[in-house]
């Protein structure tokens, strides 16, 4: 199960995800959309006054109905940014202006949030489309990765995050070559050399879990583990039993490079680049492998589809809640116009199509729409009331794209084995019962 922090992590990544491809697809007339990016410790004076003198100079655009538009536009912008004292932490990101909708309809659009992570970007432009190259780089992984890397001479210890890369410690060793100058005895001097590196590698591995380790919450404080090196020291250290098994089980490659200390910490991240970059990806893997696990062993510890998955998160047993990022159904909160009930539905594309969908099926009553949401919103608002992680993935990797099509793209692995079957079997018989009556 994911912790709290990541889940939370994932869902802002997702909201933006979301959000640019909402604005990318957003076209307006004329130079009416306005995209402005200010950084943490930027000054909102300072751009309340840009913006007055982009008034002053929109003021003279030729085109009345264009005129207009950017000098809306930029009145928006200047109304939403009243609304701030100083620029938050993370930076300010506001999009302001009018869109042409789908039926050929102008709306006018306003949106300020500040980002789940600094912003180092400022930015300022009047087009007809928005922009949100800075956006995309907020969704670059800023997980951290931990280096070591060993050759005879000595072990350096280092961390990439992002393209930031850091050496945290280094130290040098004077270990014995294999041939002893004479007149020693070749067992001592074997065994003297063994112990040396013995020591070597405890040494090693002891400083990694300094680095490595985080000791309030005694768990690895990085994403994955690269073990680099020359001589066969990185693979006595993988295997040993002096290396903590909580960092053994973050080694994500064991690489050769050609040299030791700050050019093989280059060389180690260039080998292993792919890697890292497939870190989200092997993730992801093991989170739909672990969920077909429960399914091929049978324990009744799974439920797919949007209708029994909701079912077990009402009844608090999901555990890891698992939906498909593009997953497109739509919630429906319907009130009968005769009864006055209210209803709600999941429904597909298809589903929606259907007019049927729109009555109830039994006394054929309209059902008048009172709220329209996008599941996957909603799971992102409501899935802490269920006490459960969520989960967003993706159908690039062979797991995820059978999860997708075999599955519906949702699903969630349960905190306890249950029976979907046992529970529409008992709602058709309550209903029996009611028709008896």
């Amino acid at each position: 199960m994911a912790e709290n922090g990541d889940t939370d992590h994932n869902i802002e990544i997702w909201k933006i995800k979301k959000l640019i491809k909402a604005l990318e697809a957003a076209r307006g007339n004329g130079t009416s959309m306005i995209s402005l990016i200010m950084p943490p410790r930027d000054q909102v004076s300072r751009v309340a006054k840009m913006l007055g003198d982009e008034f002053g100079t929109a003021s003279n655009i030729k085109n009345r109905v264009n005129r207009q538009s950017v000098l809306g536009a930029i009145t928006s912008a200047q109304q939403r940014l009243k609304l701030y004292n100083k620029v938050p932490p993370n930076g300010l990101v506001l999009y302001t202006g009018t869109i042409v909708t789908e039926d050929g309809k102008e709306k006018k659009v306003t949106i300020d949030f500040e980002p789940f992570k600094p912003i180092n970007a400022s930015l300022y432009l009047c087009d007809n489309k928005f922009h949100t190259e800075a956006l995309n780089e907020l969704l670059e992984s800023d997980d951290k990765f931990g280096f070591i890397i060993m050759d005879g001479n000595g072990a350096l210890f280092g961390t990439l995050s992002g393209n930031t890369r850091e050496i945290l410690h280094k130290f040098t060793v004077d270990l014995p070559k294999k041939h002893g100058r004479g007149g020693q005895s070749a067992l001592r001097f074997a065994r003297l050399r063994m112990e040396k590196r013995h020591n070597y590698v405890r040494k090693t591995a002891e400083l990694s879990v300094q680095h490595f380790v985080n000791p309030v919450t005694s768990q690895p404080n990085v994403a994955g583990l690269i073990l680099a090196g020359s001589a066969d020291f990185k693979t006595e250290l993988s295997q040993s039993d002096m290396f903590d098994p909580r960092l053994q089980a973050k080694v994500l490659k064991v690489v050769d490079v050609s040299y030791g200390g700050e050019n093989g910490f280059n060389q180690a991240i260039e080998l292993s680049a792919e890697v890292l970059a497939n870190v989200k990806f092997i993730q992801e893997k093991r989170l739909i492998g672990k969920y077909f696990e429960e399914i091929s062993q049978d324990t009744g510890k799974y439920v797919f589809g949007i209708d029994d998955t909701l079912k077990a998160l009402e009844m608090g047993a999901v555990e890891t809640l698992i939906v498909w990022e593009n997953l497109d159904i739509n919630r429906y909160i319907f009130k009968n116009v005769f009864t006055g009930e209210i209803v709600v539905k999941h429904l597909t594309k298809e589903q929606e199509a259907d007019v049927s969908q729109f009555k109830d099926q039994a006394s054929g009553a309209e059902l008048e729409v009172q709220e329209k949401s996008s599941v996957l919103e909603w799971f992102a608002n409501e899935y802490k009331r269920f006490g459960c992680a969520l989960e967003f993935v993706t159908n690039k990797s062979q797991e995820g794209s059978q999860f997708c099509r075999g599955f519906g793209g949702i699903g969630g692995i349960l905190r306890y084995q249950l029976d979907m079957r046992t529970f529409d079997e008992l709602s058709d018989t309550e209903a029996g019962y009611e028709d008896s009556d």
